[in-house]
């Protein structure tokens, strides 16, 4: 947000902003809104915490100022604390009440309170009150401008902050300013033109995180600037402000760990299920990689951690006990492929196998059952080598932690068709030839199984005969052996009303390895060619 480097949390919360607009390009699945639903009940329980944050933050700077002596200097930092949390509050209500419209003009809930599976794909809503309605062009006026009050704000009592846009068109994204089909879009067709409204209300909490941790910021730095002080921490609380209580499995937990009534005097120890926590200005920094349990219908896995905060309180140290729980959310696992369905055997079948939720951190391993993996040069990139017959199951797994299985059946490689050719080209088989020297005897693939597999589809005959045959009796054969079969001494031999069979009983495919690979025929392909 702020110029400068930013913090983990800063990071993480603009790539969680750039994951949840990318996947409104997906067709996604109920289960998939099901989870929208989860990760906006997670921000919106962060919104809480960051609000009574910012509440004391505020508070503690007034009671700060006026246990110094209210000193001329900082009684304006008081007054800009209090207009800034009264400024957010505004925005953050606006947020809640389009969300709230929403929620009332698509009937999205039922009479318990419960969002409708049909109600949360609609995508004609969210496009009639966003872009039709102008309200999402009033939206990013709205969040655009409100970063730009609180620089003011804070200038005026000679904090030099700047922060970022909050509603950014498609082009001011990394992610989508270099892509052909989206950069031209502008915030309110990227964010809510055909966007299911499970997934806007999450966007919309996702905003109101980000205001609210402009606000957390600007409080930061207000107090910063107050002199050097003293303050009696008479009533503490434990508490953990995360980032969500869903997680996706092999991603970070991020959540700041605090005493309410901590001061910049105070260095209290903490630790998390055994393990110390780094604390940085009062707040302990817990990091972790996210390990599921066992998942249940909804493919959430309930955990809780367990830490203790050690601080002086009275003059005594005490232990103040602390739990939080979370869910690990079960990663969906997208593969894209032009075969997606069926893999060939013995093939080079190309995959690209992603997990979304994942994000930046996906780096991934494939272990294959009945197959070999070939990794590519992108993470996620992976060439699949299924076996003979049967089926072919991928192991997907991200920093050493199993995702799950996607399995395939493996589908073999179609015959090619037989083409008896000249150099001229394809014989007119119902016009005959005259008696030539040389017959080309071509093995073409399948056209989709060429336009798929073009590394795996060469085909050659490498078996097989063409016989002369005058009224059904034989009168000499030459074996195929390769594409040019000579003929010369059956031509010569050749009357007006003879034939030339082409009889193939062997096929030999070249994959991409340069293994050659013999393909059983069930009985042998024939050609008959009259002879003009």
């Amino acid at each position: 947000m702020a110029g400068g480097k930013e913090s983990p949390r800063q990071r993480m919360i603009g790539m969680m902003y750039l994951v949840l607009t990318a996947l409104l390009a997906l067709q996604v699945s109920n289960q998939i809104l099901q989870k929208f639903v989860l990760i906006n009940d997670g921000l919106e329980r962060t919104s809480k915490n960051y609000i009574l944050k910012n509440e004391f933050a505020v508070q503690s700077i007034a009671g700060t100022v006026e246990q110094q002596g209210n000193n001329e200097k900082d009684v304006p930092k008081v007054e800009v604390a209090k207009e800034l949390r009264k400024k957010t509050a505004e925005v953050f209500n606006y947020l809640e009440s389009m969300k709230q419209e929403l929620i009332t003009v698509s009937n999205a809930k039922d009479d318990q309170g419960m969002y409708k599976t049909s109600a949360l794909k609609n995508v004609d809503v969210p496009g009639n009150i966003f872009n039709n309605n102008k309200k999402g062009y009033e939206m990013q006026e709205i969040l655009n401008t409100y970063p730009q009050e609180v620089s003011s704000m804070l200038k005026e009592i000679g904090i030099d902050m700047t922060f970022q846009p909050i509603a950014k068109d498609a082009d001011q994204i990394d992610l989508f300013k270099n892509d052909p089909d989206v950069r031209t879009k502008d915030f309110v067709n990227l964010t809510f033109v055909k966007s299911p409204i499970g997934a806007v209300l999450t966007l919309i909490s996702q905003f109101q995180n980000e205001v609210l941790n402009v606000e957390s910021e600007s409080l930061v730095a207000i107090t910063n600037t107050i002199g050097s002080f003293y303050y009696k921490a008479d009533i503490v609380q434990a508490r953990i402000a995360a980032l969500s209580n869903v997680v996706a499995a092999g991603t970070k937990f991020e959540a700041d760990m605090f005493i309410a009534s901590s001061s910049s005097s105070d260095v209290p120890k903490m630790t998390i299920d055994g393990r110390e926590v780094n604390v940085e200005d009062g707040f302990g920094k817990i990091e972790f990689t996210a390990t599921p349990g066992q998942y249940d219908d909804r493919g959430l896995s309930r955990r809780v951690i367990k830490g203790e905060i050690v601080t002086n309180v009275g003059g005594e140290d005490q232990i103040l006990p602390i739990e939080y729980e979370y869910f690990v959310a079960q990663p969906v696992i997208r593969v894209t492929s032009e075969v997606v369905n069926q893999l060939y055997a013995d093939c080079a079948n190309d995959l690209m196998i992603d997990v979304p939720a994942l994000g930046n951190s996906y780096s991934p391993s494939f272990a294959v059952s009945n197959g070999q993996a070939i990794a590519g040069t992108r993470p996620g990139q992976v060439t699949i080598i299924p076996g003979p017959s049967g089926k072919t199951v991928i192991g997907v797994s991200s920093g050493g932690n199993r995702i799950g299985d996607v399995s395939y059946d493996i589908k073999p490689v179609p015959m090619p068709t037989i083409v008896p050719s000249t150099t001229q080209g394809p014989i007119d088989l119902s016009q005959g030839i005259a008696p030539i020297q040389s017959i080309l005897v071509k093995a073409e693939a399948e056209p989709t199984f060429a336009r798929t597999m073009a590394r795996d589809a060469k085909f050659e005959v490498t078996g097989g005969e063409i016989t002369l045959v005058r009224s059904e009796v034989p009168r000499g054969s030459v074996n195929i052996t390769g594409e040019t079969v000579g003929i010369r001494n059956l031509a010569e031999q050749a009357k007006a009303g003879d034939q030339f069979i082409v009889r193939v009983t062997e096929i030999t495919r070249t994959n991409f390895q340069n293994r050659k690979i013999k393909m059983p025929l069930a009985r042998p392909q024939i050609i008959r060619i009259a002879i003009r």
